[in-house]
């Protein structure tokens, strides 16, 4: 086993990007220095830089940290529950939904992905880890509404992929309005939701 991938070392990653994660969110990115990090990580600089050369990369780290998290949460509230399509669509709209709230505390850190995905420095690298995480939302929304057509459960020429991407930038937007309203209720807004989507799609 390398050096670089032995449990201790990954330990040791996820230990900092945790901690990167709680000090980007409070501080944003460009408040935020090393050795923030590096203290609320309980390790040395040295130790913090043999892991990201450069604040940029430790917050790309943490991007991706995230986004994995996410969809990895998603995706065990999709296979947990068997049954139909629209069984599993329903499991995945409230899985997506949790997944955004377990994450309020650090949803500062969206708005600065979203602002480093604008940010010429930082765009393309991370545009093509945003591209790549809608489109696997995408992908298993649409797959399941085609399997659901499939199934007699969906009327044949529901545009899946349309669908797919509006459900999708709703999960975004109800994340957001969390964020700036804490009281919003988003598993009643997307329960209700997802409940008149399949009424629509329906045969």
């Amino acid at each position: 086993m390398a050096a670089s991938d032995t449990p201790k070392r990954r330990a040791k990653r996820e230990q900092i990007l945790r901690a990167a994660a709680e000090v980007f969110a409070q501080k944003g990115f460009s408040g935020t220095v090393m050795a923030d990090i590096a203290a609320a990580a309980a390790v040395g600089k040295g130790t913090l830089y043999g892991y990201f050369p450069s604040k940029e990369d430790l917050f790309f780290g943490v991007f991706h940290w995230v986004m994995v998290r996410q969809e990895a949460a998603t995706r065990i509230g999709i296979d947990r529950l068997g049954g139909s399509a629209l069984d599993r669509l329903r499991a995945m709209n409230r899985a997506a939904v949790h997944a955004c709230l377990e994450m309020q505390d650090l949803y500062g850190l969206v708005i600065e992905f979203w602002a480093a995905a604008g940010h010429p420095g930082t765009r393309e690298r991370f545009k093509a880890t945003f591209r790549e995480g809608y489109e696997m939302y995408r992908r298993t929304v649409a797959a399941l509404l085609e399997e659901g057509r499939r199934q007699g459960d969906i009327r044949p020429g529901v545009d899946g992929p349309a669908v797919a991407a509006v459900l999708v930038g709703m999960w975004d937007a109800l994340g957001l309005q969390v964020w700036f309203e804490p009281d919003f209720d988003a598993r009643a807004a997307a329960d209700a939701f997802i409940d008149t989507l399949i009424r629509g799609v329906s045969a």
